[in-house]
C-alpha cells in the first residue's frame, strides 16, 4: 500500500505525544513493507519567518492556500492510496483535504484531541470540562472565554476554521480514527457522522524488557502544564510528604509552561526528583524503574501514551478516573484511578499503589497482558490497515465523492464528472 502522511509537527521545545504517534505509525507501516512518503510542516519554523510572515499564520489557520497547491500537485504525481492527515494547526490547515478531493485520493483522519468540537481541543477551562461549543456551529463562547492561550485574539483563528471547515471534515474524510471510545462517544454526541468514526488505540512499541523488581521510584513524564495535573501532582504528594512520605521518591520527568514552578517545588528535597527532559532511551529506563507512573491529567485526555508505555513495561498507572482513562487503566487490576482533581483522592491512591509490593506486581503483570492485547505493534498494523482498506472502499464504492478508479501507482484513473470541483471553497 502507498500512503502520504500529513502532518504539522509540534514545537521541538515541549514533548508532543503526536508527533511520537506519527513516528511510529511512519516506521511500522515501512517496517511491514508499505511505502510511506511524508507531507509536513513544522511549528519550530515559524520563528525563522519575517515579523510579516509571523503576523500572517494566524490567517493560514483556516486556510492554506499554498498548501492546496503544493498537496494536490504531489498527489497528481505520486497516486498515493490513500492519505492520513494528523494535525494540520497552524500552518497546513484544513486546505488538505481540498488537495485529497482535487486529486481523487481518500483520506482518512487520526482526531488526537477534540479540535473538531473545541477550538483549544481540550474540552476544558479554568480548570473544569467545559462543552459549551460542542455542537455549536460558531464556536463563540470560546472566543468569549479566550480558551487558546488565555487569548480572545489567539482564539479567533482556531474558532473560524472549526466553524467554516466543519463540512469540510465531515464529508471530505472517508474514515476518522477516534484513539479511544470515550472520544468516539464525545464526537458522534457532537453530530459527528457514527459511521466514519472508528476507535483505534495508539499502539506502543515493544521495550524488549519488562520491570524487574519491585521499582525504585513513581513517576510523572509529560508536559509540566496546568492540564496534566502537575499542580495537582504537587498538592498531593506534599500531603504524602507531610504525612511521613512512602518511601519512594517522586521522579519529574518533562518540560513545560510549569518548569520553574516545578523545579523550585523540588529544590532541596529529597523525597522528588526533577530531572527535565527525558529522551527516548531515558524514558523506558525511568519506566522500567518506576513503581508506578502518575497521570493526573485535568483535561479529558483522548488517550493515555505514558499509561500504555508503563503497561508495554509491566507497570501499573495511577491515573485520573476520567476521559480515556477509564477505558485504559481497569481499576484495581492494571492500575488505580483517582477522583478527578482531587488531591487528596490522589494521594491515596499513591499511598495504595506503594504500600502493597505483592499487589502492584500482580496489576503490573495484568498491565503487560492488556499493553499485549491492545496496545501492541502487532495490533495497531492490523487496525491501522484495516482503516485505510475501509477508507478505499468506501470511497470506490460511492461514498460522499466517487473516487477515481486505478491502483494508485499506474496513473491510470477514471475521474468522477464534477470531482475536479470537489474542493473548491
Amino acid at each position: 500500500m502507498h500512503v502520504l502522511v500529513v502532518h504539522n509537527r509540534y514545537s521541538s521545545a515541549q514533548p508532543s505525544g503526536e508527533n511520537v504517534v506519527v513516528d511510529q505509525e511512519v516506521g511500522l507501516l515501512r517496517a511491514a513493507g508499505h511505502r510511506v512518503e511524508v507531507f509536513e510542516r513544522r511549528s519550530d519554523d515559524i520563528a525563522a519567518r519575517s515579523l510579516l510572515g509571523k503576523a500572517a499564520v494566524p490567517l493560514l489557520v483556516p486556510w492554506n492556500p499554498a498548501v492546496r497547491t503544493e498537496l494536490t500537485a504531489r498527489l497528481r504525481t505520486e497516486r498515493p492510496d490513500v492519505v492520513h492527515v494528523h494535525n494540520v494547526f497552524p500552518l497546513l490547515s484544513p486546505a488538505v483535504l481540498a488537495a485529497c478531493a482535487d486529486a481523487g485520493v481518500p483520506a482518512v483522519a487520526t482526531l488526537h484531541n477534540y479540535t473538531q468540537v473545541c477550538p483549544p481541543g481540550t474540552l476544558k477551562r479554568d480548570g473544569v470540562t467545559c462543552t459549551e461549543c460542542v455542537g455549536s456551529a460558531a464556536a463563540l463562547p470560546a472566543v468569549r472565554h479566550g480558551c487558546y492561550r488565555n487569548s480572545r485574539l489567539a482564539t479567533v483563528p482556531l474558532a473560524v476554521s472549526l466553524s467554516v471547515n466543519r463540512r469540510r471534515w465531515w464529508s471530505g474524510v472517508e474514515r476518522f480514527f477516534c484513539v479511544s471510545a470515550t472520544q468516539r462517544d464525545v464526537l458522534v454526541g457532537a453530530g459527528m457522522p457514527a459511521e466514519r468514526l472508528a476507535v483505534k488505540h495508539n499502539f506502543v512499541p515493544d521495550p524488549g524488557a519488562c520491570r524487574a523488581g519491585a521499582g525504585e521510584h513513581l513517576l510523572y513524564l509529560g508536559r509540566l502544564a496546568e492540564a496534566k495535573g502537575v499542580r495537582l501532582l504537587m498538592a498531593a504528594w506534599d500531603e504524602i510528604a507531610a504525612d511521613g512520605g512512602v518511601g519512594v521518591p517522586l521522579v519529574v520527568a518533562g518540560a513545560g509552561p510549569l518548569e520553574r514552578e516545578v523545579a523550585a517545588w523540588a529544590a532541596g528535597r529529597d523525597d522528588v526528583r526533577y530531572v527535565g527532559l527525558y529522551d527516548a532511551a531515558q524514558c523506558r529506563q525511568a519506566l522500567a524503574r518506576s513503581v508506578a507512573v502518575v497521570a493526573p491529567s485535568m483535561a479529558m485526555e483522548t488517550f493515555g501514551l505514558v499509561v500504555a508505555e508503563a503497561m508495554a513495561a509491566g507497570v501499573p498507572a495511577v491515573a485520573a478516573g476520567h476521559g480515556a482513562f477509564v477505558e485504559i487503566v481497569e481499576d484495581g487490576v492494571t492500575g488505580l484511578l483517582h477522583r478527578p482533581g482531587d488531591a487528596a483522592s490522589l494521594a491515596s491512591r499513591l499511598r495504595r499503589i506503594t504500600a502493597e509490593p505483592a499487589r502492584n506486581q500482580e496489576m503490573g503483570q495484568a498491565a503487560r497482558r492488556r499493553y499485549e492485547q491492545g496496545f501492541s505493534p502487532a495490533v495497531g498494523l492490523e487496525r491501522l490497515v484495516e482503516g485505510y482498506r475501509t477508507a478505499i472502499a468506501g470511497r470506490s464504492g460511492g461514498g460522499d465523492s466517487p473516487p477515481p478508479v486505478g491502483d494508485g501507482r499506474t496513473g491510470s484513473r477514471r475521474v468522477h464528472p464534477g470531482e475536479r470541483d470537489g474542493g473548491s471553497r
